[in-house]
């Protein structure tokens, strides 16, 4: 071996200048590289537009009027969130954890690369990427990764980071980065993340819960709290000592939050889950359509899955989720006073064709015909048991049953739609389509029309009033004879008929031969066409029978109609989208409802004090019962079909128009009794719990006050003693409609 001493001259030369000429060319040859890279020979690097709006799919977020997150629709719930929206604990524990120079480089950390080339060649694993350059591979993602280009595409991700550092402030790539990453559970961005492990928005969420869900982006699945909760806590505490480590919170902090039990509130992002799940489903179709028939400036229609679009509801919240648990309350309650009232028989009776023709329009069967099976062979399915869950008021029951047996229990259950609405701008505070979404999927708010009983009697006085009848006029509770048609002639629920009952005490006691001897002296084309006026789209036949509720309209119908009596007259349309923004908040879409000045503000007025004897003296009096103690002025009225098949009621107050419809699948399934099937007992009931926690909670500003007279006063006198002598003697109001 020769000694170094023992070199010439010639031969250091010679040393020194091939050592500069390695350190040269390899530096001409990186910036080679780095240029050959820039211009894109490649590959093509993202451009600034490309960094302004990176392709991703975002999940649509329909917002409640108070501000929250009713729910998404997406491929990947995502939603972005903005720098202001983020808890300080989360960007300290993400800069502790993977880039703690952060605010010191320009998107690529050379101090830190070649620390991480020293702790290779000593055998030790350490993270290279900075925040920047993570989130450059987040947002353009390595499509195909192999020994040979390795090298290319970190030396694009240094360049893409260096680009993005140039073009946005620490505050935006934080954000970015925040916003792209996936934190497990369907849930990709911070956003969707906090919702989904806390119930939180991001500005919400405390050191530990930060810690959590930093540590998931370690690996989702091997950290998740849900699949992994001690590896999850242990991650967490690692990211927790990190912080500890650089500052961001003291010793004792670490302590304290290191103790915690992970504290999960999980909500899957389930579209069967949450607020307002009917309501976000018919939202969900029309935007749907919109979608289709609205293009963007590139062409192309919107894509509710993908478009990140904020869909702006007028559904209040809070007053969803007292609807909601209203209804929950009184079903759980009513279905057991329906399983005693039927014990031991089936309600359907000796009715099977129900169960087979349930059995027909089932997705199951259908399923079979398409794939050719036999009639046969679809009965012997129907008849094998298999795994299943059921719902029940108690719980879901995971049970062994046959999906025919399935279909009978399914039958027993009584059912309830809900719609609460500002009858002043036409805004619908809360909407709830059935008992529970993911069992019972059909939406009877706006879809379901039902038999509307004796909530459809207003709209009969509504004519008469509307005409210069008198609340204090006296009609004959007699049978009534209409010779046009067929001599249709109906009959009190009660059997019970004689003497004489002003028009005010025969609505509020919902007296049929009352409301037939109306019908008779308006006709029943005019009471068609102030229905019509009112809001009501359903096709009513000009039949005498419509007086006592045998048309079928929507719950959403109803109310609309019934708004027009606290509104003044005047007909509002109900709207349920405000607007419709673009993801960067482009207003795309904004509904204005209609108006139609339906009734004098006289007749309106007229008809609240007809409706309030419903709840002062009538078949709505158990709201002032001890029960619910209402005291406030209520106007409103209650619904019950044929054989107690469909129960209704619509109560008014000056802020707020709510309608109950309650009743089973099918008509034939009801209570015997109408004690138990009116509408006073299976509809009524929840919307007295719904306007005692709407009432209870002060920040909704619901107001307890009378409805306001015709600043003009009224030309009809409805102080019944003043009336009687005014009339002793007098003509009746014109019959000429």
């Amino acid at each position: 071996m020769s000694n170094p001493s023992n070199l010439s001259q010639e031969d250091i030369s010679h040393y020194t200048k091939l050592f500069w000429k390695v350190i040269i060319y390899g530096l001409l040859t990186f910036v080679l590289l780095i240029s050959s890279v820039g211009f894109g020979l490649f590959g093509e690097l993202p451009s600034f537009r490309d960094l302004e709006n990176p392709k991703s799919n975002l999940a649509t977020e329909v917002i409640s009027s108070d501000g929250n997150i009713l729910g998404t629709y997406f491929i990947q719930n995502r939603s972005n969130a903005k720098y202001k929206d983020l808890s300080p604990n989360l960007v300290n524990a993400l800069i502790a954890t993977e880039d703690v120079r952060f605010y010191k480089h320009s998107g690529v950390d050379l101090k830190g690369t070649f620390a991480i080339i020293f702790y290779s060649a000593i055998g030790k694993k350490r993270g290279s990427s900075t925040i920047t350059q993570q989130l450059a591979k987040n947002l353009f993602p390595r499509k195909k990764q192999n020994i040979f280009n390795i090298g290319i595409i970190k030396l694009k991700e240094w360049l893409t980071a260096i680009k993005i550092e140039r073009n946005y402030t620490k505050e935006e790539i934080i954000t970015m980065y925040f916003n792209t990453v996936d934190f497990g559970s369907n849930s990709y961005g911070i956003k969707a993340a906090a919702k989904t492990y806390f119930s939180k928005t991001p500005d919400k969420l405390s050191i530990d819960e930060s810690a959590l869900l930093v540590g998931i982006l370690k690996g989702t699945t091997v950290f998740s709290p849900i699949k992994n909760p001690e590896r999850a806590i242990k991650r967490r505490n690692v990211v927790l000592e990190q912080m500890e480590k650089y500052g961001f919170i003291s010793e004792a902090q670490l302590t304290e939050n290191t103790s915690k039990e992970l504290n999960l509130q999980f909500q899957s992002p389930d579209h069967n889950q949450g607020l307002a799940t009917y309501f976000r489903e018919y939202v969900r179709q029309e935007v749907t359509a919109w979608c289709k028939e609205n293009k963007k400036a590139d062409g192309e229609t919107y894509d509710i899955y993908r478009d990140g679009l904020k869909i702006y509801t007028t559904i209040d919240s809070r007053m969803q989720a007292y609807a909601e648990a209203a209804v929950k309350e009184h079903l759980t309650y009513l279905q057991a006073e329906f399983y005693k009232h039927w014990k031991g028989k089936t309600p359907w009776g000796e009715n099977t064709d129900i169960i087979s023709t349930s059995m027909r329009r089932s997705d199951r069967y259908q399923q079979l015909k398409e794939d050719g099976i036999a009639e046969s062979e679809i009965k012997k399915i129907f008849d094998t048991p298999i795994k299943m869950t059921l719902f029940s008021w108690a719980g879901d029951i995971d049970t062994t049953l046959s999906p025919i047996d399935s279909i009978k229990y399914y039958k027993w259950y009584l059912r309830s739609s809900f719609m609460s609405m500002d009858p002043h701008n036409g805004a619908i505070k809360a909407w709830v389509g059935g008992p529970n979404y993911e069992y019972f999927k059909y939406d009877q708010v706006k879809m379901g029309k039902r038999q509307v009983g004796s909530t459809f009697k207003p709209f009969v006085y509504t004519v008469a009033m509307d005409n210069g009848w008198s609340p204090c006029y006296e009609a004959p509770n007699l049978p009534i004879v209409f010779e046009d048609f067929d001599n249709w002639s109906p009959k009190n629920s009660d059997g019970k008929q004689g003497g004489m009952m002003t028009l005010r005490n025969g609505l509020a006691n919902s007296v049929n031969l009352i409301t037939a001897f109306m019908m008779k002296q308006v006709g029943p084309q005019a009471v068609v066409n102030v229905a019509k006026k009112m809001g009501i789209t359903s096709d009513i036949p000009a039949y005498p029978s419509i007086c006592l509720g045998t048309a079928d309209v929507s719950l959403y119908e109803m109310v609309g109609a019934y708004s027009t009596y606290a509104n003044k007259g005047v007909w509002t349309e109900p709207v349920y989208i405000s607007r419709i923004e673009d993801k960067n908040g482009n207003v795309l879409y904004e509904k204005i409802p209609r108006k139609v000045d339906a009734l004098s503000e006289q007749t309106a007025y007229l008809m609240l004090y007809m409706l309030r004897g419903v709840i002062d003296k009538g078949t709505g009096l158990r709201l002032r019962g001890p029960r619910y103690r209402f005291t406030n002025p209520i106007a409103g009225k209650t619904g019950t079909t044929q054989e107690n098949s469909d129960g209704w009621f619509i109560g008014i107050t000056p802020d707020l128009v709510s309608g109950v419809w309650t009743g089973a699948e099918d008509r034939s399934v009801h209570f015997r009794s109408t004690n138990l099937g009116e509408g006073a007992n299976t509809a009524l009931p929840i919307w007295a719990l719904y306007m005692k926690k709407v009432y209870a909670d002060a920040t909704l500003k619901i107001s307890k006050g009378d409805f306001t007279p015709p600043a003009g006063g009224l030309d009809v006198e409805i102080d019944c003693d003043k009336f009687k002598k005014q009339s002793s003697g007098a003509t009746n109001p014109s019959l000429d409609f």
